[in-house]
């Protein structure tokens, strides 16, 4: 539709199109004067938009930093867990070190104590043992000092006989052995009889007091030799018989 055409377009008065054409040039210089800024504006704009990035910068920075600082922290954190993790784990091996050292140092005194024990008893005991011997020692040198000495002869073997017959409480004199003895064997050890019914029985009459075998065994006396050759003890055999048979060697005055 052309101007003409619109409805009271053609009506409008002359005032009303200067009216009209004078707003359209109003309007067309504000647009021109907002599409061309001022330098003041411009200047302006440019400061802010050179402000924005200082501004993000910042922002950034101050993120980045707080994130260090919350890594740093979770760092220390994870350190000093991990320090006092180690320092527990030196603690426990230490505490067991010294357990360990604890129990070998009383094994060792228990060992050291057992061994002073042991070295005591077996000192006591040598004691012991060394007192014993002394005392056997002792007792044997009284005896010994106690024991009289007999001469190796006829006289000697006699008085032998009677000091071991007192003991056993056989009866006999020195005159009643020494007369039977000289009738017997003359006082030779080694006499024997090869000729009466003894020897023929195969059991001779040995020794000082012509004794058999078989009386010899029955009436030996303990502490005597078993030998019917050994003078002292052919004497207290004989005499232990005598006194069973006879009452004593004394009462006999012939063979019995």
């Amino acid at each position: 539709m052309f101007p003409s055409s619109t409805p009271g377009l053609s009506r409008l008065k002359k005032n009303h199109k200067l009216s009209l054409a004078g707003v359209a040039a109003v309007s067309a210089a504000a647009v021109s004067f907002s599409l061309v800024p001022s330098d003041a504006s411009a200047k302006a704009e440019v400061k802010e938009v050179a402000a924005a990035p200082a501004a993000w910068s910042g922002y950034r920075s101050a993120e980045l930093q707080a994130g260090i600082a919350g890594q740093k922290s979770a760092f220390e954190v994870q350190a000093a867990a991990e320090a006092q993790l180690k320092t527990e784990a030196q603690a426990r091996a230490t505490a067991k070190a010294k357990a360990v050292a604890a129990k070998a140092k009383a094994a060792a005194k228990a060992q050291a104590a057992a061994k002073a024990k042991a070295q005591a008893a077996a000192k006591a005991k040598a004691a012991a043992a060394a007192e014993k011997r002394a005392a056997a020692e002792a007792a044997a040198s009284r005896a010994a000092a106690r024991k009289p000495v007999f001469a190796n002869n006829l006289d000697g073997w006699i008085r032998e006989a009677l000091h071991i017959m007192k003991k056993h409480d056989i009866p006999g004199s020195y005159e009643g052995i020494h007369r039977n003895i000289i009738r017997e064997s003359s006082g030779n050890p080694n006499a024997i009889n090869n000729w009466d019914i003894n020897a023929r029985n195969g059991v001779p009459s040995i020794g000082l007091l012509q004794v058999i075998k078989p009386t010899f065994d029955a009436y030996h006396v303990p502490g005597t030799k078993k030998s019917q050759y050994d003078p002292v003890a052919n004497i207290v055999a004989a005499c232990n018989y005598a006194a069973d048979r006879y009452g004593s060697m004394d009462n006999v005055n012939s063979a019995y």
